[in-house]
């Protein structure tokens, strides 16, 4: 069976911060989606970081911060689909091989798939970066694209589980969203 897609595009939460960044490189992806197929899987931006502050405060179980996180980053897919032309949301892959054979690009809001089958450690070591490896493994994918906000540094921008969770068969590269030439290529 082939995968169901080429490349999964972890589109980093810290782009949030940096809204012309974070334009070029969903007009990036759109243009990439038109040569591959592509799943985009969101971080949990602003989002996330609301939940990272609540642990601080009210010390939550790791899981309860876990599914909060995850949450996160659903509702990051919901703002990547109101800027992204041709988007979709999707929650698994069957959604995800119906919207890329109707002609979508399809947006990974992640919770449903993973309350179904979630492997990783309820842990802040498991991040987004971590989330979107495991997806990349699991959906056949053979890249796994990491777009990070501007100025990131390439060696220490991922979290500590990413090459645990990242299948053998999935090859990762990391871009800086200031970078363009790079995340294009």
């Amino acid at each position: 069976m082939p995968p169901i897609v080429d490349v999964v595009v972890k589109l980093g939460g810290g782009l949030f911060a940096h809204p012309a960044q974070f334009e070029a490189a969903l007009a990036a992806i759109r243009e990439a989606a038109d040569a591959q197929r592509l799943l985009i899987v969101p971080g949990g931006g602003p989002f996330a970081d609301t939940v990272r502050h609540v642990d601080r405060q009210f010390k939550l179980s790791d899981d309860a911060a876990h599914w909060m996180a995850v949450l996160a980053m659903d509702q990051y897919a919901h703002l990547v689909v109101s800027r992204l032309a041709g988007s979709v949301l999707v929650a698994d892959p069957g959604e995800t091989a119906a919207a890329l054979r109707a002609g979508h690009l399809p947006v990974l809001a992640p919770s449903r798939w993973l309350r179904d089958a979630d492997p990783l450690p309820h842990t802040w070591d498991v991040t987004s970066d971590s989330i979107a490896a495991w997806v990349a493994g699991a959906i056949g994918a053979r890249r796994l694209v990491l777009v990070k906000p501007p100025g990131a540094a390439v060696d220490n921008s991922v979290d500590g589980y990413l090459h645990r969770a990242l299948a053998a068969h999935v090859r990762s590269v990391m871009v800086p969203a200031d970078q363009m030439s790079a995340l294009r290529a």
